[in-house]
């Protein structure tokens, strides 16, 4: 079970790898760009209502979930503050908001950082998922994976027009694709005997984190093309994480 968790985690940060690659190959259009991280952000807010919340709910109760899903929430936006001055604020945008080094000393890291902390509460359900049922998540793996890959899509674009190199641009992705697939061990691991109103308090941490993430980072990137399709593509994102969600289960 524990080299599972280790394994889908892995999977799941390595979808990051595969649109960091996708970007450095070839130039997306803007628009194309926009089109991808919508349908990913509709992917991701169904699996955190339905693979998260209702389960953390169904799980621990409505308190615990509560209070986990607001101090995720709180964790998520006090860390994208501390980032977003140290340059990280654009880490997800595929335009040229991304600083460079000569621009911004250290934003480097701050990005490397900020795309880790983006990825871990995505990483850690996966692990609580097995945790619960023995076996991973199709619906949540699922979500995870396809919406991960815009996300390096995007990031990586910024990245080589702030003039970040290959070294740079694949180590970050890499490493992050590692430390999604120790998260995913982690929540495993250290929850394996924990009562159901933790394992719902830690969910909902998790959950909070992401809907923060997307409001933060994916939406804005996914709006920036404006065009008549972008809202359409996000709902259908949405329903065929839902529709994994029920075939799934």
């Amino acid at each position: 079970m524990w080299l599972q968790a280790l394994m889908w985690g892995t999977v799941a940060g390595g979808a990051l790898v595969l649109g960091s690659g996708i970007a450095w190959l070839w130039k997306i259009p803007p628009k194309w760009v926009s089109t991808v991280m919508a349908f990913g952000a509709g992917v991701l807010i169904s699996a955190l209502a339905f693979e998260l919340v209702d389960e953390a709910v169904e799980g621990g109760g409505l308190l615990p979930t509560v209070i986990g899903f607001l101090a995720g929430a709180l964790i998520f936006v006090g860390s994208n503050v501390l980032l977003a001055r140290a340059g990280a604020k654009h880490r997800k945008r595929s335009g040229e908001k991304q600083p460079s080094e000569k621009e911004a000393p250290g934003s480097g890291t701050a990005i490397a950082i900020g795309a880790l902390i983006d990825g871990i509460p995505e990483s850690v359900v996966l692990g609580l998922g097995i945790l619960a049922s023995g076996t991973v998540s199709p619906a949540m793996l699922a979500a995870v994976f396809i919406s991960n890959v815009p996300e390096g899509l995007s990031s990586t674009a910024g990245m080589k027009k702030a003039g970040r190199g290959p070294a740079y641009v694949f180590g970050t992705w890499t490493g992050i694709a590692v430390f999604c697939g120790l998260a995913s061990l982690l929540g495993y691991a250290a929850l394996e005997n924990a009562p159901a109103e933790l394992i719902a308090f830690i969910t909902a941490v998790a959950a909070g984190g992401i809907l923060a993430m997307l409001a933060d980072t994916m939406i804005p990137e996914a709006f920036e093309e404006h065009h008549n399709l972008t809202g359409f593509t996000a709902s259908v994102g949405f329903l065929t994480a839902f529709t994994i969600h029920r075939v799934g289960g």
